[in-house]
């Protein structure tokens, strides 16, 4: 499962990753190498780990339903 503590950590730690890989660098995260060539799938885990982040906080979108009672 995952908790709002460890989301966000994972957020930081890909927003790090964006902002080494664009000043030319390479970032590094466990056995992974990430260059600037991909830049997209750093783009695509930000995405996904702010979507976890604010379903965590209560922020995703909720959907409503509307019952009508009808009597047969």
């Amino acid at each position: 499962m995952v908790t709002l503590e460890r989301a966000e950590k994972h957020l930081n730690a890909w927003l790090d990753a964006e902002l080494a890989v664009s000043t030319g660098q390479s970032y590094r995260i466990g056995s992974k190498q990430l260059t600037r060539a991909n830049l997209s799938e750093i783009r695509q885990q930000i995405s996904y780990w702010k979507s976890q982040v604010s379903r965590l906080k209560g922020k995703g979108s909720r959907r409503v339903y509307r019952a009508v009672p009808r009597d047969f």
